[in-house]
């Protein structure tokens, strides 16, 4: 059966030496059997959260045409600004849109023997009249970054692990990904996908949501769970990266949003914290009584779980933006079909 609604765990009880352990226990068994959980506790300032919603509003109400000029499209890194039902989920169009923001970086030196990842590494595209969105998010990454850092440590010991074991895969140039996103009303019989159901490529997910905005559900033994945000609270699931480095141990879960009916919308801002495009994920020698629960990786022929970061996003973008990819690398996209 089924739980009706994902646990609560606080952040706050693993820097409190009477509570370290509990709040490890819970992280584990959570992750384990679920995947994922509210967290509070996390030290983000309120007003940083306010900002991050209002900068987000505000993009989405620039006209279209300050929009498109950063579209996607134009950027063969599969950065910027993605255009309602612009992106696929398992060959199907999401309703919503959003600009993707990336870890800032030069593009790649491309030669015969790169990797097919590299096309990944590049600049992002930034609305002009909107420079508090660059400010905010700047802002946004510094402070997630260190709360998945906080977290990584945390699971790394809840598995038997040294603290520190993550560390080398997120020395470098740690691949971070983050999502402003709309999900716009859509009248009643029009369709319901906000964004279908998937897993994430990379390691660890935080998700920040628009108050008081339901949409959000998590898969569970063939169920589906709602998860409608808490007031302050982030929602933490982890990625197929997890899976592999636990031998299944840790499962990514299946999600998905369901759209807001009529006039509603939805802001809500995806944080994925990876590794390097090139670093490989440890896998973990678990205790002997983990070892036992762990049923190996999930063997899907239509979705193969690779154990670089790299391949596992390139894996990703090539699927849910096939014209980015058509028009900048039809040679990937033939040598990936």
């Amino acid at each position: 059966m089924s739980p009706t609604t994902l646990p609560v765990l606080d952040l706050s009880q693993a820097q409190n030496p009477d509570t370290a352990e509990r709040f490890r226990t819970q992280l584990r068994e959570v992750t384990h059997d679920v995947g994922f959980f509210y967290l509070v506790g996390h030290g983000i300032p309120d007003d940083l959260q306010t900002r991050l919603l209002d900068v987000a509003q505000q993009f989405f109400a620039l006209p279209a045409a300050e929009k498109l000029a950063i579209e996607n499209v134009l950027s063969p890194h599969f950065r910027g600004y993605t255009r309602l039902g612009g992106e696929l989920t398992e060959g199907k169009q999401d309703w919503r849109e959003q600009i993707d923001i990336s870890t800032e970086q030069p593009a790649a030196v491309r030669t015969d023997g790169s990797p097919a990842w590299e096309i990944l590494q590049g600049p992002n595209q930034w609305p002009e009249s909107l420079p508090e969105l660059r400010e905010v998010v700047t802002e946004w990454h510094d402070t997630l970054s260190a709360i998945a850092r906080r977290l990584l440590s945390e699971w790394a010991v809840a598995l038997g692990q040294e603290a520190n074991i993550f560390d080398a895969a997120f020395a470098v140039d740690p691949s971070i990904l983050i999502k402003v996103v709309r999900y716009p009303g859509r009248d009643k019989g029009a369709g319901t996908q906000g964004v279908g159901g998937h897993k994430d490529a990379g390691v660890l997910t935080l998700l920040f949501v628009e108050p008081g905005k339901g949409g959000l559900q998590v898969e569970h033994n063939g169920e589906w769970i709602d998860a409608p945000p808490i007031e302050g609270a982030l929602v933490v699931n982890i990625g197929e990266l997890l899976e592999v480095a636990t031998g299944g141990y840790l499962k990514a879960t299946v999600h998905r949003v369901i759209s807001p009916e009529g006039d509603g919308e939805r802001i809500s801002v995806p944080f994925f914290f990876n590794p390097n495009y090139a670093a490989q994920i440890p896998n973990f020698e678990l205790p002997a009584e983990l070892a036992a629960q762990a049923t190996g990786v999930t063997a899907d022929t239509k979705n193969p779980i690779h154990d670089s970061y790299g391949a596992n996003a390139l894996k990703s973008r090539l699927r849910a933006h096939p014209d980015v990819a058509a028009r900048w690398w039809p040679e990937i996209v033939a040598a990936h079909a």
